[in-house]
């Protein structure tokens, strides 16, 4: 999640409903101006006994950060806590209970993702041979109850563990037990972001599926592929979901504004602090009605911050994210940006995608969405076949617009390597998860503790 240090002074005041649109519109940039930013998370664990560190404990997250500054990062601070790093490969920070995530620069290609992704990681497994840390590759936490994890000093976060049982049975898990990998990517036009969003959605249960990483729940399989993806569908409903307006005729900025006027807030950050705004109206705030700041009307940084608290599959601020696959290996870090820039920054390949899934009702895709969690690959798609039959077809497409795109390394390759861990998925016709499970209930015994040896970084 975004990381705020000060309040901007010169932030303007919004003063109509029109001025909404504006991070969106600004997002707008030429072809050759479309860059690739890819988040990834973690999960941090102490070597000797595989226990979540601390904020404050010798050797925490907080001792872990401050350790990069060995590489050239630098630290970031809110109420005098170190929450983060900066440096030329974006930011450090840290998720709700110690998940360490790099949110990556906005980078032209493909291989500089890849490179930026394994300079980070070499960087935090050197760090973590120092001081007796492992980093681990999930989309959930395979043995953590929740009790057993620690929380970071960050204050929107304390306003959002308040907030979360109020609303659904499962936030707390998002926040605490949950990593993913993201990747954030551009648009040209109102109608450009349109298609590409609409793609989007309707192809992220596949992604889900592809990644799909989080099959145990404190030590025993939990009846899911990605559990992370189940945990969604009972986090909040007002900020999750498949976004049924957003295949509509019309479809554009002031649409998905209007949905996000609607999502209930969670704080307003004022001073260097995050003010518990729990379940108001971004509505009544520009009014100047917002019962924890009465007469005050909010700044275009408290829009910007608004647009960062809806969790749908895909999220619009000034770039599209794209958000249903769980964490993963080295491999599959370089894997999802490919998979989504394959078919999203071609046209040709983004036309053909979009045929593929356009005569889908809302229904079948809502079908998907709630299918994809348990069954992965083997879900039914609307002609009577299943992902895994759609899966090879989506990954032609991608490939032929990585492809197309020709951003070559110094050895004259171009990026559709990085589809390979994904072609293998395909090609063995079980999800990650599913994988594992065979290896649980095979040669590990049913000793999750072995997940350790394997899926570390």
């Amino acid at each position: 999640m975004s990381t705020r240090q000060v309040s901007d002074s010169n932030d303007p005041v919004i003063e109509n409903i029109g001025q909404l649109v504006e991070p969106m519109v600004k997002g707008e940039k030429p072809k050759d101006r479309w860059r690739i930013g890819t988040e990834h998370e973690k999960f941090v664990y102490c070597t000797n006994d595989h226990h979540a560190p601390g904020y404050d404990e010798p050797g925490g997250i907080k001792d872990l950060l401050l350790a990069m500054q060995e590489f050239g990062w630098q630290p970031v601070e809110e109420g005098g806590k170190v929450i983060a790093m900066s440096g030329s490969d974006g930011a450090i920070s840290l998720e709700p209970a110690g998940q360490l995530e790099l949110s990556g620069a906005p980078l032209e290609n493909l291989h500089e993702t890849c490179n930026e992704t394994g300079r980070h990681l070499q960087q935090v497994k050197a760090i973590g041979e120092k001081t007796g840390k492992g980093f681990l590759g999930m989309g959930m936490w395979p043995d953590k109850t929740r009790a057993e994890l620690p929380i970071m000093p960050k204050g929107r976060y304390q306003i959002m563990l308040d907030h979360m049982p109020r609303v659904g049975n499962l936030g707390l898990d998002m926040m605490l037990r949950t990593c993913t990998i993201q990747v954030n990517l551009d648009y040209a036009s109102e109608a450009d972001m349109a298609q590409k969003f609409r793609v989007g959605l309707a192809l992220q249960p596949l992604a889900t599926a592809l990644f799909a990483n989080s099959p145990f729940t404190e030590g025993k399989p939990n009846g899911y592929q990605s559990f992370r993806s189940h945990i969604w569908s009972d986090t909040d409903p007002h900020r999750t979901g498949m976004l049924p307006f957003v295949f509509e005729e019309g479809f554009g900025y002031q649409r998905y504004a209007e949905y996000m006027l609607d999502v209930p807030m969670y704080f307003v950050f004022r001073d260097g602090k995050y003010i518990d705004a729990a379940g108001l109206s971004f509505r009544d705030f520009l009014k100047g009605e917002l019962s924890v700041l009465p007469g005050e009307k909010p700044t275009m940084s408290d829009w910007n911050d608004h647009l960062s608290t809806a969790f749908p599959e895909v999220r619009l601020k000034s770039f599209l994210e794209m958000r249903g696959a769980d964490g993963g290996p080295w491999n599959r870090i370089c894997a999802l940006p490919a998979f989504w820039v394959g078919l999203l920054y071609d046209q040709t390949a983004l036309d053909a995608a979009w045929d593929r899934v356009k005569g889908w009702t809302m229904e079948e895709r809502e079908a998907l969405r709630k299918g994809v969690p348990k069954l992965g690959l083997d879900t039914p798609i609307p002609n009577g076949q299943t992902l895994k039959d759609l899966a090879a077809e989506i990954l032609d497409i991608s490939s032929a617009g990585l492809t197309a795109r020709n951003r070559l390394n110094s050895s004259g390759d171009n990026e559709s390597g990085f589809l390979d861990p994904l072609r293998e998925v395909v090609a063995k016709g079980k999800s990650p998860a599913a994988q594992l499970l065979e290896r649980y209930h095979g040669e590990w015994d049913g000793d999750v503790s072995r997940i350790y040896d394997e899926m570390s970084f």
